[in-house]
């Protein structure tokens, strides 16, 4: 497995989580598969491993969980789909696709994933130099734009978007930059636009527009709904005004949720004692990020359309979710 980072765990303490006094007792490692340091599976892997680690109860154990930095959603899929980690944060849409092989994923389904719960929803965010004379999706024709790694959810949407407008990938000018290099590439004036999904604010979007004028260019309209007939997991969302500096409006666009998943053979009482973790102190990962505050008990099934984990299951049988 990658080491953890040392500031990851810095993030978590400054979180003002205080751990009780554990007995010396076995641990059970557990890993939690994020993504890149400029989105938001980052910074919240760290405060939800901090927080199973000092509240998840396991008879005569105790587990020690760890968030790991990784290409996201795609990259997450497949970690699970080889019982590489046990658990990870994967888009809504890419989990349905690696489960049943399609997609990125064609000829490689992956049947023994499985789903712990749903997180928040991720938005997708077309970011532009304001000097790029970009204020549609259309205005891309020409233009440079990174959508991730190939393969990546951001580069299935891209193309996606591409398709639903008239275009095609040869339109435009493809870079696979990570969310904080294609923010520092936006900044130095080599890039025109990138499309990041991620929960909001976005820390690469939001250090960005705080030295450089940009704009979020809306997805909405005829296109988009098109899009959304293809691809239900695509909801309609609006970024709200002063999201970042210089957005006083509101942008219309999608959103699709982010899924804490697994794969079958997690054993099934760390599952249920990380998901009580989770649902029962979502008040803590509010203070690490906004998006924590969109996590809620309620939530937790939404999206999921791959089967549950046993563990995950008996939690929520228990909490009426599920009869």
């Amino acid at each position: 497995m990658i080491q953890t980072p040392k500031s990851l765990f810095a993030l978590a303490v400054s979180a003002a989580m205080i751990a009780l006094p554990v007995a010396a007792q076995e641990r059970v490692f557990v890993g939690i598969a994020t993504g890149g340091t400029g989105g938001t599976y980052y910074p919240l892997g760290g405060m939800l491993a901090q927080l199973i680690s000092n509240t998840a109860e396991l008879e005569g154990k105790r587990i020690s969980a760890t968030a790991e930095t990784g290409n996201a959603s795609v990259a997450n899929a497949g970690l699970l789909a080889k019982s590489e980690i046990e658990t990870a944060f994967i888009a809504a849409d890419i989990l349905d696709a690696a489960y049943k092989g399609v997609n990125q994923f064609d000829g490689n389904a992956a049947p023994n994933l499985r789903a712990l719960g749903s997180l928040y929803p991720e938005t997708v965010q077309l970011v532009a130099r304001a000097g790029a004379n970009i204020g549609s999706f259309a205005d891309i024709k020409g233009k440079s734009v990174s959508s991730g790694s190939p393969g990546s959810g951001q580069w299935q949407l891209l193309g996606d978007l591409l398709e639903a407008h008239g275009m095609a990938r040869e339109d435009v000018t493809e870079d696979y930059s990570s969310f904080a290099q294609s923010a520092d590439k936006i900044k130095d004036g080599n890039l025109d636009a990138s499309l990041i999904t991620a929960g909001l604010p976005t820390a690469s979007i939001t250090e960005l527009a705080n030295g450089h004028d940009i704009v979020v260019v809306p997805l909405s309209g005829d296109e988009i709904a098109k899009l959304q007939e293809v691809q239900p997991y695509y909801a309609s969302a609006t970024l709200p005004a002063g999201s970042y500096r210089g957005v006083d409006a509101d942008v219309e666009t999608l959103a699709v949720r982010a899924i804490w998943a697994t794969h079958e053979d997690l054993d099934e009482d760390i599952a249920y004692a990380m998901v009580k973790a989770l649902y029962e102190n979502t008040e803590t990962l509010s203070q690490v990020h906004v998006m924590g505050s969109q996590i809620s008990l309620e939530t937790a099934l939404e999206s999921i359309s791959i089967p549950l984990h046993p563990g995950a299951e008996r939690y929520y049988r228990e909490k009426g979710l599920i009869e």
